[in-house]
């Protein structure tokens, strides 16, 4: 059974142009070795945006008269990344993928009334390995004017996303909405709903997960038979799923074992800031805070993996203490 995916990620008005381009494939070169710019001609727009975004966010947040305080950390824009697997668009066809992803438009447009004139762009990826929907929106509210009382729109991502549960309660409703259009997807597991970062979304996704988890269960039950095409067929149904669950076994181990690392290194740094003083703390905790923007804008800006960026600083900074060593 396939899932239901929709994830959500935040960003400043700092970040709106750099996803422009990764959206609407102005870059020249990606990192992303999944991306096959041969068939980004295939890519489309449900709807478009040919201006960079933070213009067109301008252009919308004056037409609406919207309302709200901007700063330069403040979130103005969300993101989903809507899709499923690999094996259900290729099942479904292509005439079907275009209406999942037409769907899932209406859905947005729907979703806690944000309207269709808040979303900047919404834009289907065909070029990668999985068929996915970029949305790119306003998180707009529709509150009263606490002064006038007045009704208003106003930019607030923080009271658009207001609740513990709120992811949840997304993808609940994605789920349902998209049962309702005919869509034969499972709404997957709820007991870890959480906000994964659209890179680790790309590496492997919460479906892929369940997926193996579902199909492992499945015990391969004996073929009797002495029909030979009905054993040859079934052979190479068998072998395919091996190839598939030792694909998908890679990845998930691959995952692990570098959360396990990455925990491990967690721990060695808590321990050394642990035996600071209150002062150098506070004083690290800025420089961290700053140092991981600068690693995250940095990213965005020249598509480049974020891990990737720390790992070569990492690597050179060594190279400068043990110079220094050896001196």
């Amino acid at each position: 059974m396939s899932y239901a995916i929709i994830r959500n990620a935040k960003y400043t008005m700092n970040n709106l142009n750099v996803i422009f381009r990764h959206n609407e494939r102005k870059n020249t070169n990606y990192s992303n070795k999944d991306i096959n710019k041969i068939n980004s001609i295939k890519n489309y727009s449900i709807k478009p945006c040919n201006v960079p975004y933070s213009k067109r966010f301008n252009e919308i947040k004056r037409q609406y008269h919207l309302k709200g305080q901007i700063k330069k950390t403040s979130n103005v824009v969300c993101e989903y990344i809507i899709t499923s697997d690999k094996e259900f668009f290729e099942e479904i066809g292509e005439t079907e993928t275009k209406r999942y992803f037409e769907t899932a438009h209406k859905f947005v447009c729907s979703y806690k009334d944000l309207g269709e004139q808040y979303i900047i762009s919404s834009k289907v990826h065909l070029d990668e390995k999985t068929p996915h929907l970029h949305l790119v929106f306003i998180p707009v509210v529709h509150t009263k004017d606490k002064k006038t009382n007045k009704s208003i729109d106003k930019i607030s991502c923080t009271e658009f996303w207001k609740g513990k549960n709120s992811y949840k309660q997304l993808q609940d409703r994605f789920y349902s909405y998209m049962i309702k259009a005919g869509f034969g997807l499972d709404r997957g597991r709820t007991r870890e709903n959480a906000h994964i970062p659209i890179k680790e979304l790309k590496a492997i996704t919460n479906h892929e997960v369940q997926e193996f988890e579902l199909k492992s269960l499945n015990i391969e039950q004996e073929l009797n038979t002495n029909n030979i095409d009905l054993l040859r067929e079934d052979y190479r149904r068998i072998i395919k799923k091996c190839n598939t669950l030792t694909k998908q076994y890679t990845k998930i181990k691959t995952t692990t074992d570098k959360t396990l690392e990455n925990l491990e290194q967690l721990e060695q740094n808590y321990e050394e800031l642990r035996k600071e003083n209150l002062h150098l703390n506070k004083y690290i905790n800025y420089l961290k805070y700053y140092l991981d923007k600068a690693f995250e804008y940095t990213s965005l800006l020249f598509d480049f993996p974020k891990e990737r960026l720390r790992k070569l600083v990492k690597d050179y900074l060594k190279g400068i203490r043990d110079n220094e060593r050896t001196r």
